[in-house]
């Protein structure tokens, strides 16, 4: 979720950028170009009125980056694709029941505002002030929020982590290496699942010629722009500073042996080809503090007797309750079904990975003294508050928790371009764009 809030204050960003160089508007007298289909996605289309508007995100942030624009068609077939595989995950989201009601989508707005320090009367001023329709921001943002939730229940929550697994990450810590951050740049080239071998051998060859010309010098962040069909591909396919054990594991093995500026070798994984550009490399503990988080709940469990609506109707009330004055604490221990009731909802000290990904993941987005709405996890509907946060060394008794998150983010991005792949390969999609 941090992600995406940080990607939509980007959006905004972006979207002033623009909006002091659009065209002035036509006299009377002149032509109105109409809007046309330039795709088909199952039984939903993508206009060009869409595609334009995201190519001009897409032109105002490779600017702001300092990064060459590539030809004018070939950023429009990036974009294209980058919104047909956008529009099959809002598909899937209905298709599956996710949804962003409207107290969500106020919350994660409010963090917005926060983080630009604003009120909301004054960011929606800005916005209005940008010529940005708050109406169609808002949608935009909760269309993000939904996307992030399908990676949330079709790949974050099936990643596995076992115990064999555990032992070997904590026994290489002591590695040369450990705990150095790589940041790292990437271009992937995607497989279709059902390719035979002359689409891969043409696949390869366009790969051995990206790879040929990143060597050669040209910007990696416009060939990224250019060719990249991972997500962050029109960002220059920068992945961050990570440290090497929260790299996907087809780059760990090959950046650690890399200098900072090298593009490593052509990588084949399933969902096709990688390159991928070692920008810089710092040092780093082996063993870095981490984030304990002391928190609250209320929880109402989903069984037989009570529907998921019902206990969501039942927080909604409690949560009005506890924003008007009442006591979390004495709430809890009379409305909570968890084992934490008796001490007011008060979980303790938590570690990240002590509790499930759904309820951490909110946890995550509370400031200290805020309180969530509903949140839905396998064991129900929770109200979460967090009380206050440190910063401990880990512990030897705590080092497997830690470990274990670690090798699930080392497999997140894997795990979701695959889900992509497959997603792509079982939609119908029919692109009109050379259609003039």
């Amino acid at each position: 979720m941090k992600r995406l809030l940080r990607a939509a204050l980007l959006l905004v960003l972006l979207q002033s950028a623009v909006a002091s160089a659009q065209a002035p508007q036509r006299s009377a007298a002149e032509p109105i170009p109409v809007d046309r289909i330039v795709a088909v996605v199952n039984d939903e289309v993508i206009t060009l009125h869409e595609l334009n508007r995201g190519l001009e995100r897409a032109v105002a942030q490779l600017r702001r980056q300092g990064t060459p624009l590539p030809p004018r068609d070939v950023l429009e077939r990036q974009m294209l694709e980058r919104l047909v595989m956008d529009k099959i995950q809002l598909q899937h989201a209905r298709e599956i029941g996710l949804r962003v009601d409207d107290g969500q989508l106020d919350q994660a707005l409010q963090r917005i505002a926060a983080g630009n320090k604003m009120s909301m009367e004054q960011f929606r001023e800005v916005l209005q002030r940008d010529g940005i329709a708050f109406p169609k921001f808002r949608e935009d943002i909760r269309n993000e929020m939904l996307i992030a939730r399908v990676r949330e229940r079709e790949v974050e929550n099936k990643i596995a982590v076992s115990d064999s697994e555990i032992e070997n990450y904590l026994e290489g810590q002591s590695a040369a290496g450990a705990g150095e951050e790589y940041e790292v740049a990437h271009i992937l080239l995607r497989a279709p699942e059902s390719a035979n071998s002359v689409q891969l051998a043409t696949l390869k060859a366009k790969a051995d010629e990206v790879l040929e010309r990143a060597r050669k010098g040209e910007n990696f962040a416009q060939l990224a722009a250019a060719y990249s069909d991972a997500p962050d591909g029109l960002q220059g396919g920068s992945l961050g500073m990570r440290p090497i054990d929260r790299l996907p594991n087809i780059f760990s093995d090959v950046v650690a042996k890399m200098s900072a500026g090298d593009v490593g070798p052509l990588l084949r994984s399933p969902n096709g080809f990688h390159i991928v550009k070692l920008l810089n490399k710092k040092g780093g503990a082996a063993l870095p503090p981490v984030q304990q988080t002391r928190v609250r709940h209320i929880l109402i469990r989903v069984n037989e007797l009570v529907s998921e609506s019902e206990a969501q109707h039942k927080l909604e009330g409690l949560y009005d309750r506890i924003i008007h004055g009442e006591k979390f604490a004495e709430l809890a221990k009379l409305h909570s079904q968890d084992g934490s009731a008796p001490k007011g909802g008060d979980l303790g000290w938590i570690y990240p990975g002590d509790t499930v990904p759904e309820f951490e993941r909110a946890m995550n987005n509370l400031k200290p003294g805020e309180v969530s709405r509903p949140v839905k996890s396998p064991f129900g509907f929770h109200l979460i508050e967090v009380l206050e946060r440190r910063v401990q060394d880990v512990s030897a008794d705590r080092q497997k928790a830690a470990a274990r998150q670690v090798l699930r983010e080392r497999k997140l991005d894997e795990a979701y371009q695959d889900w992509l792949r497959q997603a792509r390969d079982r939609a119908y999609v029919d692109l009109r764009l050379e259609e003039r």
